[in-house]
């Protein structure tokens, strides 16, 4: 299942496709051409073979009904040899779909992932693809409040990218000011907590004055309380296997399945105590 970070950050081209063009024109890699509307296209390829192509989010920027660049978005959160294969598939599919030029916008979670995502990659004889690529220190620094209201999904890319920059505070100060009166900011706001360290959240919630809280967002409820869930897992399981407590397949998928955070924080208190496996799970 994809990650949190992954998913927000795709989902901010799905909310706001034009912001594939407001970071190509930040890159200065690509040129972009005039246009009057940026649209979500499909983000399948399909092939003959069995083997599934999708992107995470494809973007058409057009001149009246007239695609004139397509854009493949893909979100890498760590080096994948296998992209170097998939992504040429997604361009050359998009080209022959829409008839026009198409570029590869890939956003990094780290400066490692970054590094080797702008590799040439080698297609064939005077034929390489060179993808724009974006890590955490080509995402501009948005301590502009203005700059919020006019681009909040770039201000959510800057909170994300910066949440251990040394302006965090300024820039979560902005962001917590600014993001609440805007389209879709409830959401951006639930999404950019979601995401954050722990120490980066409880700052982001003091500064909107709250202390406690709450997701608005379906989308940051779910993922959010995934994340959870998945610690008390972890921690139930680590806590039967240090008491050497005999561990079931069943019992292993039973837990690791489980989203119900009660249900397994009251699993871990038994787990301190209990005698046998049969005493952590009864009824």
């Amino acid at each position: 299942m994809p990650s949190v970070l992954h998913e927000a950050v795709a989902d901010l081209f799905r909310q706001r496709p034009r912001l594939a063009a407001d970071l190509l024109t930040l890159s200065d890699e690509c040129a972009v051409p005039e246009f009057d509307h940026a649209r979500l296209e499909s983000g399948d390829f399909p092939d003959i073979d069995p083997t599934e192509y999708r992107a995470d989010a494809v973007v058409a920027l057009t001149n009246g009904n007239s695609p004139v660049l397509a854009v493949v978005i893909e979100v890498q959160l760590r080096p994948d040899p296998e992209k170097g294969w998939s992504w040429p598939v997604y361009l050359t599919t998009l080209r022959a779909r829409l008839r026009c030029p198409t570029v590869l916008l890939v956003l990094c979670a780290d400066d490692r992932t970054a590094a080797r995502c702008r590799r040439p990659l080698l297609l064939a004889p005077r034929c390489t693809l060179v993808p724009v690529v974006f890590g955490p220190a080509d995402v501009p620094v948005i301590t502009d409040r203005a700059q919020v209201g006019r681009n909040p999904e770039l201000a959510v890319l800057s909170a994300v990218a910066h949440r251990n920059h040394p302006d965090r505070e300024q820039i979560l100060a902005v962001f917590a000011a600014e993001m609440v009166d805007v389209a879709n900011g409830q959401m951006y706001i639930d999404l950019v907590l979601a995401i954050l360290p722990r120490a980066a959240r409880k700052l982001l919630e003091t500064l909107m004055a709250t202390g406690t809280y709450q997701y608005k967002s379906e989308f940051a409820r779910r993922y959010y309380a995934e994340g959870e869930a998945k610690g008390e897992a972890s921690a139930l399981l680590t806590i039967l296997r240090a008491r050497q407590l005999p561990v079931p397949e069943e019992v292993e998928q039973r837990v690791l399945s489980c989203s119900d955070l009660d249900l397994l924080s009251s699993w871990v208190r038994r787990a301190a105590t209990a005698a046998t496996i049969e005493e952590v799970f009864e009824e």
